[in-house]
């Protein structure tokens, strides 16, 4: 039997945060399966749990979009933990994720888990044309350069004012299929941030783990967190889609750039079931 839970990530309250779908029993599911299951979710990610492949993984996981397969992905990776552990499958504590970008530490609580993203990666600025076009911005809302920045998955980072994210309207282009634009208060360490990912079936999403990690990357690049130990911030992110979400972090820096970057997240159940056709 292929079943299913639906559980909401990076919130504490049902109806909030991202949705993700985790599917228990795909082995006998194909790519294609996968991908089809996922596009009939349609929601920002669909988790399939699996048997590992390599030795100390604790279990595996392949997750999709509604149009692609990711290596990772933050609130699939944050939600199916929670959720693993929920069910028995898992224990509390320390665990390693198996992924497409290979195994990834994980700690599991009671309703949430923090996790550690892959090897910090950081681009030079890159041209802000296309970017400012794709979320309906303008020059003068720019405070900063942008750049790409990633744990495992780089996206390209806009900083605006906390105005601009407000006022942000989603232009899809071939040339931009995601970006994440954000305002950051270096005073109280929050980010307002958002991120439109049109390329990937995904008009807005309401909390992007793996983005708010790379948001750390960025950061510490930029000069806007220390450039050496370890320091936290936080990310608001989904009010303006009406699910509001909170992603906490952690970034470790040394001689100004970032070697390691976590995100911690709560996990909220909210419905389970079972397919009665499959693809």
């Amino acid at each position: 039997m292929i079943s299913y839970e639906i559980v909401d990530v990076f919130t504490d309250r049902a109806f909030a945060g991202n949705p993700l779908a985790v599917v228990f029993g795909a082995e006998t599911l194909t790519d294609a399966g996968m991908q089809a299951i996922a596009a009939e979710f349609n929601l920002s990610e669909t988790a399939f749990v699996l048997p590992t492949t390599q030795d100390g993984a604790t279990y595996r996981v392949r997750i999709f979009t509604p149009l692609r397969e990711l290596p990772y992905a933050g609130h699939p990776s944050v939600g199916t933990a929670v959720t693993l552990a929920r069910r028995g499958d898992i224990g509390h504590g320390a665990a390693i994720q198996e992924c497409g970008v290979g195994l990834l530490p994980i700690t599991v609580m009671e309703d949430e888990a923090t996790l550690t993203g892959g090897e910090p990666s950081c681009g030079g600025p890159v041209d802000t044309a296309a970017l400012l076009a794709a979320a309906g911005l303008a020059d003068s809302d720019l405070t900063g350069p942008a750049r790409f920045a990633g744990t495992g998955l780089e996206f390209p980072y806009l900083p605006v004012t906390d105005e601009a994210v407000t006022r942000a309207v989603s232009h899809p282009r071939e040339d931009v299929p995601e970006v994440c634009l954000f305002a950051f208060d270096a005073a109280t360490r929050v980010s307002h941030s958002r991120l439109f990912a049109p390329g990937h079936g995904v008009a807005e999403d309401p909390a992007t783990g793996s983005a708010a990690l790379g948001l750390g990357v960025y950061l510490v690049a930029e000069g806007l967190m220390p450039d050496d130990g370890t320091h936290s911030y936080v990310v608001e992110q989904g009010a303006e889609r009406g699910r509001p979400s909170r992603l906490h972090c952690e970034v470790t820096a040394k001689d100004g750039a970032a070697t390691e970057v976590r995100v911690r997240g709560r996990v909220v159940p909210v419905a389970r079931g079972e397919f009665v056709a499959l693809p």
